[in-house]
């Protein structure tokens, strides 16, 4: 019971310090915009959290809701287009300086092999996923993807991203008006299932192709075998 109070004063208490941070001036909506460009090539920025607070201070009328989701978009895409720059500059450099550690290899490996086959559908599903977009436009980059494809792509995914959090969070606020804070902790548990979902599906398809992909065959070597008269046999033929 305790635990359970602390999380609802923690989530209260960081909803209070980012309400007190995007308020309902017009520079908001350019403080949501650079938040989701920083949070397309350094992972750790919360444009999720940025972009589903507007959504519920919307709710109220304090924001756009309109506005938000084109700040949230236009920032997302203009990110996702410097970290495909980036990696096509500076190839795999950059990839290992942003996504680290023993995850993001695995991350960036998956990336890498996906993009051959689902290049589009990967870059859109990829931007529901913190740490997995940035991985995936670093590594279109430095794979010199098809800009003329990304692009689209990442058009899609920014739209989508966007105005899904910016929903999420409009539709929580709608419901616990008396309470944002509780609006805001529902559509940040909704993105995150999400994100969890799109995670899960990735590993499950992930699991099965490595599964069903052909082993490597090692070439046979001739067998050679001495019969009792001293001739050698190699490979079903006789030779003195």
């Amino acid at each position: 019971m305790r635990l359970c109070r602390l999380r609802r004063e923690t989530t209260r208490g960081v909803f209070d310090q980012l309400v007190d941070a995007m308020s309902g001036a017009w520079w908001t909506y350019l403080l949501v915009w650079g938040i989701c460009l920083l949070d397309a090539v350094l992972p750790v920025v919360p444009s999720e959290t940025m972009v589903i607070t507007g959504g519920v201070l919307a709710s109220s009328g304090d924001l756009n809701l309109i506005l938000i989701m084109v700040a949230g978009a236009v920032g997302a895409f203009a990110g996702d287009n410097l970290a495909y720059g980036l990696g096509r500059l500076f190839g795999e450099r950059v990839a290992r300086l942003v996504v680290r550690g023993p995850r993001g290899e695995r991350t960036l490996d998956w990336a890498r092999r996906t993009l051959d086959r689902r290049g589009v559908i990967l870059i859109i599903a990829a931007r529901f996923v913190p740490g997995g977009r940035t991985a995936t436009t670093l590594v279109a980059g430095t794979t010199h993807f098809d800009y003329r494809r990304f692009v689209p792509a990442a058009a899609v995914g920014a739209v989508g991203w966007s105005g899904y959090n910016a929903l999420l969070g409009f539709v929580g606020g709608s419901t616990f008006t008396d309470a944002p804070w509780k609006g805001f902790l529902l559509a940040f548990g909704l993105a995150g299932a999400a994100t969890v979902a799109i995670e899960t599906g990735r590993w499950l398809w992930s699991r099965r192709h490595s599964r069903h992909a052909p082993q490597p065959q090692h070439a046979q070597q001739p067998h050679e075998d001495r019969t009792a008269d001293g001739q050698l046999h190699i490979g079903g033929r006789r030779t003195p």
